[in-house]
């Protein structure tokens, strides 16, 4: 079933998008113990404007900002975690096209696109040495137009996109920001993500073979708006917050409705338990502190939005600052969900673990998501920065380093 909205919070949207959201977690559940993709589920919340929140409305979106768009997909994950993480690629070429402005060429063309329903996949990551100093995947331009050939993996939602959003080199060695239509022979995805949480997201691997691309679809990839890495780990702490709300709902659903309970018990009624409602508070407690912390670096990513008339001072400045605050929210975020989302068993005994309930996906999405993009690394990060005044890392990647070039 669909978790309730909890009565004092409404959401910024039209109301077939709430039900759409709301109907997202009828089969979460079932999704969850089958491995069943959320295909018709994501047509529908893009049906309805999930993927173009913050599209001005004069091109059919919503017009929103980053604190609410953040309001619609905490509650979102909570319904499903999978489902934000599986459109964070999508919400990075948003941001991309409203950084340009209605006024470029490319930028308005993806507007009308993200007006219209469309959506956009990921596909950064690729196996073994992957990218760590440069794209294993190649644009090559021949007689009939520019075509991309490559390996990536990781690519979370791109078997529910309509285009791609590939990282590439060029022949020349320059790296790129590639978008491909996904419906075409050189493109297959497979849903092979072997991983124990986080399992419908289709975070699969993508095999490019001569896949073909529009000239006007090839840009540097360091010309992409700013704070994009920022964004990307943004929607992960989303999606922890949406994991915390979905466990604090699930523990007291539960335990408002149990009857067995224990002859050493404090109460005949596990709902009037004073220690298993300790329980269930400490998890409320938890939903909460994520909930204020992700609107926290909602804020700041609306600062850094703002600067886009800006100079480049302004605006790395400002990218910096979300890059830090999204930083150390994983790193304070982390240990808190991850022990909320076992306390859950703590209050509910050992029926609680009964797979069919699939209570443990709560502790396992959140471990899943808590190992992208390592908090170890974050802290770190943080730590440089309030020590030597050091500027985070921007932008990175992932693979195996050539030991000749490292």
């Amino acid at each position: 079933m669909s978790l309730p909205l909890p009565a004092h919070r409404s959401l910024p949207v039209p109301q077939a998008l709430a039900e759409a959201i709301s109907a997202a977690g009828e089969g979460a559940l079932a999704r969850e113990l089958n491995r069943t993709l959320p295909t018709e589920e994501i047509r529908r919340l893009a049906a309805e404007g999930i993927g173009r929140l913050r599209v001005p409305e004069s091109l059919g979106g919503l017009g929103l900002n980053w604190v609410q768009t953040t309001e619609v997909l905490v509650e979102l994950a909570a319904q499903d975690s999978n489902i934000p993480q599986a459109i964070r690629g999508h919400l990075a070429i948003q941001e991309d096209a409203l950084w340009n402005g209605e006024g470029h060429d490319g930028a308005r063309r993806w507007l009308e696109r993200l007006g219209r329903g469309e959506l956009a996949g990921n596909g950064w990551t690729e196996p073994g040495k992957g990218a760590f100093h440069r794209s294993g995947t190649v644009v090559s331009q021949t007689e009939q137009g520019p075509v991309v050939n490559g390996v990536k993996y990781y690519t979370t939602g791109s078997i529910f996109a309509d285009w791609l959003d590939i990282t590439a080199r060029d022949e020349e060695g320059n790296e790129l920001g590639v978008l491909v239509a996904r419906e075409q022979p050189g493109v297959t995805i497979s849903d092979d993500w072997n991983g124990m949480g986080q399992r419908t997201t289709a975070s699969g691997s993508m095999v490019l073979k001569d896949a073909e691309v529009a000239e006007y679809e090839l840009r540097l990839l360091s010309d992409r708006f700013p704070y994009q890495t920022a964004l990307y780990q943004h929607v992960l702490l989303i999606v922890l917050a949406g994991i915390a709300e979905a466990a604090a709902r699930d523990i007291a659903a539960a335990l408002s409705t149990r009857s067995r309970t224990y002859t050493h018990a404090n109460t005949a009624t596990p709902s009037t338990d004073p220690q298993l409602l300790q329980a269930v508070g400490e998890v409320d407690a938890v939903a909460h502190l994520a909930r204020a912390q992700v609107l926290e670096t909602a804020r700041l990513l609306d600062a850094a939005f703002a600067t886009r008339e800006a100079g480049d001072q302004t605006q790395l400045a400002a990218a910096n600052e979300i890059e830090l605050a999204t930083g150390r929210a994983q790193v304070a975020l982390h240990k808190p969900i991850l022990e909320a989302t076992a306390r859950i068993f703590d209050a509910l005994g050992a029926s609680g673990t009964d797979r069919s309930k699939g209570l443990d996906r709560h502790w396992r999405n959140a471990r899943t998501v808590t190992s992208h993009n390592p908090w170890v690394y974050k802290a770190r990060i943080a730590g440089d920065y309030r020590v030597n005044g050091t500027e985070p890392v921007r932008l990175w990647s992932v693979g195996e380093p050539d030991t000749t070039t490292a």
